[in-house]
């Protein structure tokens, strides 16, 4: 099978679960919406970004590299590397948990943050944080074994489940904020219990990876030299919205906090489909470049590339039209969001078009190259923020989030031609095509 039908096959297959899940999320989204209050709602995805910003800090960086070198050490034969590559992350994220439940309420109230949400339900959101740190490592590890379903179904499909299943249990409580409780305590255990059955497949996995390379010093100080670049960049990308609900707490009401949360879900939802392509195809580039075939290397860019492209567009298409129907589900209230949800999508496709820069500079061994195009991209964030959001609300907030994948977009795929000699972008598509007609 070809890359290209297999990279759609895969990918598919993982975005329709994806897209499942998130029906699940939105359902219970929208009863929360609905029968506890948009400010609810809020507080519940002001809790979300924190979960999601905290447990990606905990592996320190291993996860977002877990993919790449267990990709290569599985192409390599070489089970010792990986063994003790998957012992130091699991480490990380026990001793960084194990501070966080020390230290985390103190250093809530010296932020101010003694009275919020997170303080106010740290047991459970500490369990969650817990889970979901763990679930980070198993699947970049499943995934450069081999196995993206493994991989990618305990976030996308089992998460969801959790999600609304606790929902249901608690909304027979009569007081909202006790039933906001007990379904934290629902999440925060189903999840860790998620993430142990996963790390059960982690093992497995392990046995299946070839022992057959020459034993070598182990390679820490190689892996911290990509992880501690790469667990910024995922925290500036991955994360991207959980930060701007954040810094968008302080100037947007609950009730508009909600809808642009909404929104934002929605647009990592449609971005998931783009990513699973990059993910699919990550083990197959690996081994074109370790084996220096840069026709190969290209080509197999060029395709991932093309191929996430016609996803994003096509998501934007759908979205365009159906968003106005998906957001008045949450209540007549959300139907702001669908100008501001489409605007967000043309950045999906403007980030798909650039191509993958972050990744291929890892490949290319320069992974602190994407920093300072990630930093401006951030910087823009910000401005954009505290120029436009104050006057044009949620329309303002979804401007200024266009403007700065734009602009970091376009520095790192620049970054990338510079620095590693490679055009990421879908125009290696088109050359790639030349170049095998003429052949």
């Amino acid at each position: 099978m070809s890359l290209v039908r297999r990279l759609a096959s895969q990918s598919s297959v993982i975005f329709a679960a994806r897209l499942f899940g998130a029906g699940l999320i939105f359902v219970a989204q929208a009863l929360i919406a609905r029968l506890w209050g948009a400010e609810l709602l809020g507080e519940f995805l002001i809790v979300v970004a924190s979960v999601n910003l905290i447990s990606v800090v905990m592996p320190l960086g291993f996860h977002t590299v877990g993919t790449y070198f267990s990709a290569e050490y599985r192409a390599r034969g070489d089970r010792r590397q990986l063994t003790a590559f998957l012992r130091r992350a699991y480490l990380h994220v026990i001793v960084a948990f194990a501070l966080f439940a020390t230290i985390g309420p103190m250093i809530l109230n010296l932020v101010g943050l003694g009275q919020g949400t997170v303080a106010r339900h740290f047991v459970p959101v500490a369990m969650l944080i817990l889970g979901t740190a763990v679930v980070y490592v198993n699947s970049a590890l499943l995934i450069g074994m081999k196995r993206p379903f493994a991989g990618f179904f305990a976030d996308t499909l089992l998460r969801p489940m959790i999600v609304l299943a606790a929902f249901l249990v608690a909304m027979a409580t009569s007081v909202a904020e006790d039933g906001f409780t007990a379904m934290l305590w629902i999440i925060g255990t189903g999840y860790i219990s998620v993430s142990l059955v996963q790390f059960v497949f982690v093992l497995t996995s392990i046995g299946r990876v070839a022992d057959t390379a020459p034993a070598r010093e182990i390679e820490s100080g190689r892996w911290w030299r990509f992880a501690l670049p790469w667990v910024l960049i995922s925290i500036a990308t991955d994360f991207f919205f959980d930060i701007d609900l954040l810094l968008l707490s302080h100037s947007l009401s609950r009730e508009d906090l909600a809808i642009f949360g909404v929104c934002a879900r929605i647009f990592s939802l449609a971005s998931f489909g783009v990513a699973a392509v990059y993910a699919v195809t990550l083990p197959d580039m690996f081994e074109s470049e370790a084996r220096a075939d840069r026709a190969d290397f290209h080509r197999k860019v060029g395709e991932a590339n093309m191929v996430a492209s016609l996803i994003a567009l096509a998501l934007f298409i759908i979205l365009l039209v159906l968003s106005p129907f998906a957001l008045q589900l949450f209540g007549p209230a959300f139907t702001a969001g669908a100008m501001p949800l489409a605007i967000l999508c043309l950045g999906l496709i403007v980030r798909s078009a650039f191509g993958p820069a972050s990744l291929v500079l890892s490949i290319h061994d320069r992974p602190w190259a994407s920093l300072p195009a990630i930093g401006l991209g951030l910087g823009c964030l910000i401005a954009g923020n505290w120029l436009l959001v104050p006057t044009f609300g949620l329309m303002g907030a979804a401007c200024s989030a266009l403007v700065a994948i734009t602009i970091w977009s376009f520095a790192l795929w620049l970054t990338a031609r510079w620095t590693a000699g490679v055009d990421v972008s879908i125009l290696q598509w088109f050359r790639t095509r030349r170049a095998a007609a003429a052949a």
